[in-house]
């Protein structure tokens, strides 16, 4: 109510929600194909299910920084007529010429102007977060995949080769092929490294975002998220192997779908051993403002 109240002091009124859904509304259903076909990629397509947290995130992002919306004012900007237009052209262009990161990015910007032209600039500014996590939504063009997962499970593979024989089990290994208990065991049938790094990039993103602290940290934490995410999946990788090496499929098929989603509470504490090791150093890490204000 206090918030209510204040956007009402602030000069907000029925009539500029209503523009606001309504342009919303409107930039969804222009580009109504690309949002159907993310959706049908979240669900189906098991490297790109990480776009499924990318609502989550950001309804995270915004609640923790709902206190900014009594300083908000309606203001019509010409920056946000202009990146509608940018998505028009994206989405059109991504369209015609069979391009899917413009077709994705250009819905993408049109639903952002959409806001940003009711909004104005000060929503981008804001909530710079949750537009910057919207990026996630774009899947990793599929020309580009290979090029990206194959030399990452090649050398996960060699990673957990290493670590099943410093353990005392020996396992051969012929590129991202392991035998274990003389079983062929390929890492993308175990655990995709691809998907692996991106949901786990994503969540050091959310929590880079939650704490208020200072900006060379939140760069040093999206940087080293790849290796933490990498980390991640050869923990998960070593118990899960071992399990399709000696136990029925149907129970290393469990410890893989429950491995994945364990990683996401192991990735965070990584991250907050991280922020630990940076105070134990002395370094200055977050910063007096609180992260709602």
């Amino acid at each position: 109510m206090m918030i209510t109240a204040r956007l009402y002091r602030n000069g907000w009124r029925p009539m500029h929600l209503a523009m606001l859904v309504g342009l919303l509304a409107a930039a969804i259903v222009v580009a109504w194909q690309a949002w159907a076909d993310l959706a049908y990629q979240a669900w189906r397509d098991e490297e790109s299910s990480h776009i499924l947290l990318v609502p989550v995130v950001a309804a995270w992002l915004i609640w923790i920084r709902r206190a900014r919306f009594q300083r908000l004012v309606p203001l019509s900007c010409w920056v946000g007529t202009l990146i509608v237009a940018g998505g028009w052209l994206l989405y059109s262009t991504g369209d015609t010429y069979l391009v899917e990161t413009f077709w994705y990015l250009g819905a993408i910007l049109l639903a952002a102007g959409a806001v940003m032209s009711v909004g104005g600039r000060e929503v981008f500014l804001r909530f710079m977060p949750v537009f910057g996590v919207l990026l996630f939504l774009i899947p990793i063009p599929g020309t580009l995949r290979p090029y990206i997962a194959g030399p990452l499970q090649t050398a996960t593979a060699a990673v957990v080769q290493w670590l099943f024989m410093v353990m005392g089990f020996p396992v051969s290994r012929s590129g991202n092929l392991l035998m274990v208990n003389n079983e062929p065991i390929a890492i993308a049938e175990a655990c995709n490294g691809l998907r692996m790094v991106f949901a786990l990039i994503l969540v050091t993103y959310a929590f880079t975002f939650s704490i208020p602290l200072r900006s060379y940290v939140r760069v040093i934490l999206l940087v080293v998220s790849p290796l933490l995410a990498i980390a991640c999946n050869v923990i998960r990788l070593v118990p899960t192997l071992w399990a399709y090496g000696h136990m029925p499929h149907d129970y290393a098929d469990l410890l893989h779908d429950v491995g994945g989603w364990a990683m996401l509470f192991v990735a965070l504490l990584l991250l907050i051993g991280l922020l630990r090791l940076m105070e134990w150093m002395e370094l200055p890490v977050t910063t007096l403002s609180r992260i709602g204000r």
